[in-house]
């Protein structure tokens, strides 16, 4: 296994409990790739704001495997917090009614934007029902050309849809797939009332999926390798090289679950098509502002904001002892612009920007002012990227590929990641099988927990 985010993690552990024995190889000091934490000035610091829904099963079923859900909360209904200058607050509150239902009355009184557009707005949703979501041609399309052609004006669309698209797509819904799209508004907002209910990780992430899968790892026989990197790829006869700079390991099947253009780098020649593929997707950027200020300063757990360029904040004072809204990390997704800006930059920006969402914060001394910066933090799920995302299957007999940028139907998410990581063992624990097959072994010694004979390079 090459990689340890989220989809090698699963991969992994998936692989090791049917009996094969697995090397993961990370080139960090740690695992949970995208999602993990630092230390800064003495503060545990998420590099994200990593939240997930009541849908994604899969990730909440890997927490519980790791024993480290005790860390996440739940909400009991979606509720979210909008603020906008001055301090003017409205909410996105589900009621108990079933889907579609249950956010009527949530978007009749959601006063960012005017009755019409309210009315606009249910019209163009019970529309975007009937989407098909895996059809290439609407994959080739805009979801922001097709708001527009159903009526959406762009403050609709900057007020309410960009609100779900960026956090979930990582791209304002005019450069994003109409397919993504209707995927994350019809599964997590159209077919389940609870479905979109918000999850929230209370500790650090390292401490929710870093050192907890590391265990989890070790007590599943995972031979754990950090601070290594690949460096190729070779395939040889009845298996794979893979090269690291202190030794070789051989393996007869091999997960590649490292970001996607790491992984055009590594692919050996029989799967130049996908490389070339991986190269083609392109990425979108997320930016984080970890501002300390020396008093509470935000009464909310969280918010979105509208009519500012703060899109989504998070008070993450629990996480690191400090008292309630004195911690604020400001999540900022498709961050182009974001991206080009010095640290004095941002600050001059966002601090207004707070204090006019937040007025406690004028006139509070700033402690702490981080910036994190993810430059390739997702796969770029613009029109057309459907087409471009690779199955977990390479044309390389038992050479495959896990990551949120794989075919899920899942946008660049946690979820799609750990669903990618069991496809991806599926399909090794396969290619073990048939090779134990064709060496005139029983099949049933390939997933024996005793000495099994395969190697997957996980």
């Amino acid at each position: 296994m090459i990689g340890g985010g989220l989809a090698g993690i699963t991969a992994a552990l998936d692989c090791a409990a049917a009996g094969a024995r697995v090397t993961l190889v990370e080139v960090r000091p740690q695992l949970g790739g995208a999602a993990y934490s630092f230390e800064r000035d003495g503060m545990q610091v998420d590099n994200g704001q990593h939240v997930f829904l009541r849908c994604c099963t899969a990730y909440r079923s890997l927490l519980a495997r790791l024993g480290s859900d005790g860390g996440v909360r739940v909400q009991r209904r979606l509720d979210i917090p909008v603020v906008s200058p001055a301090g003017k607050l409205a909410r996105l509150r589900r009621s108990s009614l079933p889907a579609p239902a249950h956010l009527a009355a949530a978007l009749l009184r959601f006063s960012p934007l005017t009755v019409a557009e309210r009315v606009g707005v249910a019209r163009a949703a019970r529309a975007l029902e009937a989407v098909d979501p895996g059809d290439p041609e609407i994959d080739a399309q805009s979801f922001g050309a097709w708001l527009g052609e159903h009526g959406q004006s762009e403050r609709a669309i900057a007020r309410l849809w960009d609100l779900i698209a960026l956090p979930t797509i990582n791209l304002p819904a005019a450069e994003a797939s109409l397919a993504v799209a209707a995927f994350v508004f019809q599964t997590g907002l159209l077919s389940d009332a609870g479905a979109a209910d918000i999850g929230f990780h209370v500790a650090p992430l390292s401490d929710i999926i870093g050192r907890p899968a590391l265990r989890a790892l070790g007590d599943a026989g995972v031979r754990v390798r950090l601070q290594r990197r690949a460096q190729a790829i070779r395939q040889r006869a009845g298996g794979f090289d893979i090269e690291l700079p202190d030794e070789v390991i051989d393996a007869d099947a091999v997960i590649v679950a490292v970001p996607h253009r790491r992984a055009a780098e590594l692919l050996p020649a029989g799967a130049a098509e996908v490389a070339a593929r991986l190269r083609a997707l392109g990425s979108s950027p997320i930016v984080n502002l970890h501002v300390v200020y020396d008093r509470p300063v935000c009464p909310l757990a969280f918010a979105a904001g509208v009519g500012t360029p703060v899109q989504y904040v998070f008070d993450r004072s629990q996480s690191v002892g400090l008292a309630a809204g004195r911690y604020l990390a400001v999540s900022l997704s498709g961050a182009e612009r974001e991206m080009g800006m010095s640290p004095e930059a941002l600050r001059n920006f966002y601090l207004p920007a707070l204090a006019d969402l937040f007025p406690d914060a004028h006139g509070a001394l700033v402690e702490r002012f981080i910036v994190t910066r993810e430059h390739a933090a997702t796969f770029r799920a613009g029109p057309g990227s459907g087409a471009l995302r690779p199955a977990a299957q390479t044309p390389v007999p038992g050479l495959l590929l896990a990551g949120s940028f794989t075919a899920t139907g899942w946008p660049a998410t946690l979820e799609g990641a750990v669903r990618s990581g069991h496809v991806a063992a599926e399909g090794a624990l396969h290619a073990l099988s048939v090779q134990v097959q064709s060496a005139g072994v029983s099949p049933a010694v390939a997933v024996q927990p005793v000495a099994p004979p395969a190697e997957a390079a996980v």
